[in-house]
């Protein structure tokens, strides 16, 4: 279940099976009510405006059904209403290396050249040249410029501590636009990948001014071997077809839900296999390096424009090193594993493993969406 508070202002999308597209949603009493409209045909529309949260108090729409039985239809078959991502015409961006912990593990990552069997042995140490000693330092302040000349001396900077503690935060595109999936889709891995790991997120709405509106959950599904062999080759691990996963719905800010709850946010993450494996993980945004809204002024501005918003991954202070199956190599995915995300005030954001080349074929493109609003009427 996606457990989405009843007191909150929620956002979304949902694939209509009787009109063959997607249709704009809120909730209320239980109740899922579809408020396209000419005003607002999009996500985007409503993020825009002066006054999201108000206008989503207001908008009148027609009731499609109760949640609990929207969450349990399948998603993917085309022939049955089911949920969505959360997003459609907003860019997908998201930033790497933003807690200690998971910045250690990326320098890990670099250092064995992707593999997995070399990763132990550099993990002690490097774990002993820098341990903990980074989590508290402010990224691009003088004392991390020092941290960084110290790193230097021993021989263990990194591009993954450049960004994790310098002035520029890591900011990359994750997946295109409209090419999300949502809570209870599969998750797609590539083929080449046989290292690899879920990470648990929360991520902002953002309009095209650098309004943050509201958030959701996500997870960046990461390709560990493939960003280790070359940073170069960061698209390929994390940009590939179902490797995004946004919702189960944006809660928009209001009296109730505040950026300052983002702050405080507390994920949890439990990864079940068909064999019976279990993996539970944990991310506390209160350990996050950069506050969210620098990560924001980082990625939009005058620097950057975004006409249509955005969404923004933060990044993860999960990094797994439990041995799965061969000692020594940690965790990696198995195909049929059933990643759940969840955060207090966000819900629950539930999807399967398979590969990529398994999952459904995005196909509704920006092309696909406008012809089928204009022949609603809606543009």
């Amino acid at each position: 279940m996606a457990d989405l508070p009843d007191n909150g202002l929620w956002l979304g999308r949902v694939w209509r099976a009787d009109l063959g597209g997607p249709g704009v949603i809120t909730l209320r009493a239980g109740r899922v009510l579809d408020i396209t409209s000419r005003a607002a045909p999009t996500v985007r529309d409503i993020c825009e405006m002066e006054d999201p949260a108000a206008y989503l108090r207001r908008a009148e729409g027609e009731d499609l059904c109760a949640w609990a039985d929207l969450e349990a239809a399948p998603v993917g078959d085309l022939s049955q209403t089911h949920l969505l991502a959360p997003c459609d015409l907003q860019a997908v961006k998201a930033c790497g290396v933003t807690f200690a912990r998971s910045m250690v593990e990326r320098v890990i990552e670099e250092q064995a050249a992707g593999d997995p069997a070399k990763a132990e042995a550099i993990r002690a140490r490097v774990g002993a040249a820098i341990g903990d000693s980074l989590r508290n330092v402010r990224a691009g302040s003088e004392e991390a410029a020092r941290v960084k000349a110290a790193l230097i001396r021993e021989g263990l900077w990194s591009q993954y501590l450049e960004v994790g503690i310098g002035p520029d935060a890591e900011v990359f595109s994750k997946a295109q636009v409209l090419s999300s999936v949502g809570h209870g889709a599969d998750v797609g891995l590539h083929p080449i990948s046989a290292w690899n790991n879920p990470e648990p997120e929360v991520v902002l709405a953002v309009s095209s001014k650098g309004r943050i509106l509201g958030a959701c959950l996500g997870n960046d599904v990461n390709l560990r071997d493939v960003e280790g062999r070359s940073a170069l080759l960061l698209s390929k691990a994390k940009d590939n077809n179902a490797s995004c996963a946004i919702g189960p719905m944006i809660r928009l800010f209001d009296e109730g839900f505040t950026l300052d709850d983002v702050r405080a946010a507390e994920l949890d993450m439990v990864v079940t296999g068909e064999d019976g494996y279990v993996l539970h993980g944990h991310s506390s945004m209160k350990e996050i390096s950069r506050d969210p809204e620098d990560l924001v002024a980082q990625t939009i501005g005058r620097h950057h424009q975004y006409p249509d918003g955005l969404m923004l991954f933060l990044g993860t202070l999960f990094a797994p090193t439990e041995d799965r199956d061969v000692p020594g190599e940690g965790f990696t995915h198995k195909i049929g594993d059933v990643v759940e995300i969840s955060a207090p005030g966000l819900g629950t954001l539930r999807n399967r493993v398979r590969l990529s080349t398994d999952c459904a074929p995005w196909t509704f493109g920006v092309r696909s969406l406008m012809g089928y609003l204009a022949g609603r009427g809606l543009l």
